[in-house]
């Protein structure tokens, strides 16, 4: 076992080596740019982006034409949210979002909010679970857009998407999910959930950084966006710029792997994060599970520490690597929203460990944890029991 141990497969994950292998030849020999139609280096170029477009469509049950490549899932929400702006009249602009959405969403309906729009952020239960009947009462006639996250990148909670996609296609209001953490770790169909968009990238599932998709549902009623990029007309004019293509590649072959793999890496990862809950549970009294026991992503666990603050744990453990919220925000010292949303005091929320666990994680390494975690909190709880008093 090496050290450090990885457990933060929310933030990022490992790029897998099968991945890597299709991306390294086109940044050497296959180099050319997919929108240079009259050479061989063109064409290969775009046969690649081609094949990762079926291959990313395909997880989702999409169809090809219906993916829209970005530079992440942030680029993607934005263009979603953002993209409504022009093509809605003044008194058809309302939103309905949640509280628990990754700051992408947020932040973005607070844009729209200085533009004039109106958003209706509905709270969540104990567990971080948004109640469809809220959804449904929170409609109005200027209702535009539903956007509802797959799955919470701090407590895992997973979203009734097919209710809510229901309810929002016999009103006839588009629906959005960010998926970044759903896709390729849970089955997701588009068709099925009737979902109208979706933004979700490859870094969560063994791809590389700096790659993402917008899933914009074809047929009727259209879903009319405006870009938000301009200049040379790429993705059928809807985000403009030289595509990654080495990104798209690996994007397009980590789809098609989470496409084979994703029920025997749910199975795995959910058996070691049970044993890791059930070590600490064992082991270390005062502890809370946070997140919907019955619809969580298999791979997380989000632990309250009692009396052990996240940032001195962590501190103590150079050797693991976990997070004390979600990576995108972890730079803003406020306590997560995500967990005040659930109930949590600012206390409780700040002795919080989001563990991720990925297929890369072994057995060997999650024993090593909970006794490491065990021996830090039971120090941490000492020492703020007999604090240390200099004179």
């Amino acid at each position: 076992m090496k050290l450090p141990i990885y457990l933060d497969n929310h933030a990022t994950t490992r790029v897998d080596p099968r991945v890597v292998a299709v991306i390294l030849p086109l940044l050497n020999g296959e180099y050319g740019n997919a929108a240079s139609r009259q050479h061989e280096f063109g064409w290969r170029a775009e046969a690649a982006v081609d094949m990762a477009r079926e291959r990313v469509a395909r997880l989702i049950g999409a169809k090809p034409e219906e993916i829209v490549f970005t530079s992440g899932a942030t680029e993607s929400v934005n263009l979603a949210l953002k993209g409504l702006d022009g093509s809605k009249r003044a008194g058809e602009k309302h939103i309905v979002t949640v509280a628990t959405e990754h700051r992408a969403v947020l932040d973005t309906c607070a844009r729209l909010r200085g533009w004039g729009w109106d958003v209706t952020t509905l709270g969540v239960d104990g567990c971080g679970s948004v109640n469809p009947e809220d959804v449904a009462r929170a409609l109005r006639p200027e209702t535009v857009l539903v956007s509802v996250m797959a799955a919470n990148n701090e407590i895992g909670t997973i979203a009734p998407l097919g209710e809510i996609g229901a309810l929002c296609r016999e009103r006839g209001i588009l629906f959005h999910t960010d998926a970044s953490q759903a896709v390729g770790k849970i089955p997701i169909d588009v068709r099925e959930m009737h979902i109208d968009m979706m933004s979700f990238c490859a870094h969560k599932m063994y791809g590389p950084k700096g790659v993402g998709a917008l899933f914009i549902r074809g047929g009727e009623p259209r879903v009319r966006l405006v870009p938000q990029m301009d200049g040379g007309g790429h993705e059928r004019g809807m985000r403009s710029g030289t595509l990654n293509v080495p990104g798209i590649a690996g994007f397009g072959k980590a789809a098609e792997i989470a496409r084979d793999e994703m029920g025997d890496d749910a199975l795995r990862t959910s058996r070691l994060r049970d044993q890791l809950v059930d070590g600490f549970l064992a082991s270390l009294d005062d502890l809370r599970v946070n997140g919907n026991p019955d619809r969580k992503l298999p791979h997380n666990a989000s632990i309250t520490f009692e009396r052990a603050p996240a940032d001195s744990l962590i501190m103590a453990m150079r050797d693991i690597a976990v997070s004390a919220g979600s990576a995108c925000s972890s730079a803003q010292p406020e306590p997560s929203h995500v967990l005040r949303a659930i109930g949590l005091s600012g206390e409780e929320a700040a002795a919080t460990i989001r563990f991720g666990l990925g297929r890369f994680t072994e057995q060997e390494e999650i024993e090593y944890t909970i006794r490491r975690v065990t021996e830090e909190v039971r120090s941490l709880r000492e020492k703020a029991h007999h604090p240390v008093h200099i004179h």
